[in-house]
């Protein structure tokens, strides 16, 4: 992939939020790839994100080239673990993280035995790598520790 002009922030290098775009590009390409788009539509699931956990290391720069490589680590019930790495041509890692997704039909999240099972697939519990444990129990705390106790955003009368 290259870095596009579309791509840059106010610091001439590529946008923070530019990279989760990307991301989100990646998976929609990955459950084509997969068969999973075609499940999702037939069972009337749409595909969701719980999340994400990025770390940026080096900047990518205008007209840069890099490789975006991504694979499935780990699933739990619910949730899908995509582990992600933005890396130049020359090798230097410039981000890294996770996604999380899920299916979610009338009845909120499908369970992962269900829609792997529509793949033909047996799922099976992976163990969540430490990084995600520590992202899971970092986004637990920060849903207990609401700061703000807005109850409705609502002001129309």
């Amino acid at each position: 992939m290259r870095v596009w002009p579309s791509d840059l922030d106010i610091n001439g290098h590529m946008n923070n939020g530019r990279y989760l775009t990307i991301i989100d590009l990646m998976l929609v390409e990955y459950f084509v790839r997969s068969g999973f788009a075609r499940v999702m539509l037939k069972a009337g699931w749409r595909p969701m994100s719980g999340g994400a956990v990025i770390t940026y290391r080096k900047a990518l720069q205008p007209g840069q080239r890099y490789r975006l490589c991504f694979a499935h680590e780990a699933a739990n019930e619910t949730w899908n673990f995509m582990r992600f790495e933005f890396i130049r041509e020359d090798g230097v890692l410039c981000a890294a993280g996770y996604m999380k997704g899920a299916a979610v039909g009338r009845h909120g999240l499908v369970l992962n035995d269900e829609s792997y099972s529509r793949l033909g697939l047996k799922f099976q519990l992976t163990p969540l790598p430490v990084a995600v444990q520590n992202w899971l129990a970092a986004e637990q705390a920060l849903v207990d520790e609401r700061r703000f106790g807005i109850v409705s955003t609502s002001t129309l009368s």
